[in-house]
This record gives structure tokens, sequence and C-alpha cells, in this order.
């Protein structure tokens, strides 16, 4: 990729995300700045989803836009910008499920408690609800877990999910509605313990 030193100044004003994206490919800083400002609150958040770390959430959003940046040149406009920056952050996120299932398992206690479905958040209102959604998400495999975060947390279509894990879209139906179906009962398996809990402590407080 060259970078050029003397282009003429980008107009940040009407201006596409075709349009950015080709000047990032030839090199130019500024229109680089203004797509990471379009995207890098929408990246953190999901892949904050696939981590439960803002953190590392923001480490790995940061590799996704060098990527973006250093591979610019790889980009076709046969589908969305969204979905090619999307596909980026996908690939990073499962390969950092997969290095945590290499290392030793940490206690879900050691998690943040603050997992909301749509942003992160650091006041949520119901933590057991959002502990046991955490729970959940972490024990779906990445294969269910990349549609169903990208379709009902991001928004995606269908088709745009599968140009994003580049799969056939028949696969990523029937993968969101597994998915879909894994989480709900996960999450009424643990409200339902949460309520036997609620019981046991009012009887225990009961007999105090």
């Amino acid at each position: 990729m060259q970078r050029s030193g003397g282009k003429k100044r980008l107009n940040e004003l009407n201006m596409d995300e075709q349009e950015l994206i080709s000047h990032v490919q030839e090199g130019d800083e500024a229109a680089f700045a203004r797509l990471m400002g379009l995207y890098k609150d929408r990246i953190v958040n999901y892949l904050y989803q696939f981590t439960g770390d803002y953190q590392k959430a923001v480490e790995l959003s940061q590799e996704t836009f060098l990527r973006v940046y250093f591979k610019a040149d790889r980009y076709k406009p046969l589908a969305p910008l969204s979905s090619w920056i999307y596909a980026i952050a996908s690939n990073l996120a499962k390969t950092e499920v997969k290095k945590r299932r290499k290392m030793a398992t940490v206690s879900l206690d050691d998690l943040p408690n603050n997992y909301s479905a749509g942003i992160y958040s650091e006041d949520p209102p119901d933590p057991g609800l959002i502990r046991n959604l955490r729970e959940a998400l972490d024990a779906l495999h990445p294969r269910y877990r990349v549609p169903v975060v990208l379709k009902d947390m991001e928004g995606f279509s269908q088709e745009e999910i599968a140009r994003i894990i580049k799969r056939p879209v028949g696969t990523v139906k029937a993968r969101i509605s597994r998915g879909r179906k894994y989480l709900k009962k996960m999450l009424e398996k643990a409200a339902h313990g949460d309520a036997c809990a609620s019981k046991n402590e009012v009887r225990e407080h009961g007999r105090a």
C-alpha cells in the first residue's frame, strides 16, 4: 500500500464509506481516522459480547482496525464495507475464545457482571440476568455465538451475516435458530435455579 504524504486534504463531509475506503487504500490517514470513528464503538461493543472484558474488547478492536488499515487493499466492493470489518473482528473474537478455552477455566465470579445485550455498561440494571446471559453466551460455541450476536445484538440481516462468516444463508439461519434455542434453554434453567435459591433463602430466613 502506498503512503502518499502530499495528498489533498480529505473532505469528511458528503463522503460515503466506499469513498473512504478507497482513500484508505491510497494511504490517506485522515480517511482512516474518519472510518475508524464511524465503526470503533460498534466494534468494541460487538467484541465485548464475546469477552465480557471491556479492556480486551478495546485491544481486539485496535487489532481489528490495524488490519483494516494495512489490509485495505484486500477489500473488494462486492459486499458492504461493514461486512468486511465485522468479518475481521469476528475472526479475532473466535481466536480469543479458542485461546481462552485452552487455558484453565476461570470462575464466572471472576468475570465482570456488567454485560449488556446492547452496549458496555458500568451500571447494569439486573446483575442476575446479565450474569446468566454471560454464562449462557460463554457456553455457546462460536459457530452459533457469532451469528446470534450479529443478528440479535448488532442487527445484521441473515444475508449480511452470510457474507461476514462466509457461509450459505441456510447455514446462518440454522445456526441462529440453534443458538437461540440453546440460549433460551440455558436462561430458563438459570432462572429456575435462581427462583429455587430465592425460595431456600426465604425458608432459611424464616427459621432464623
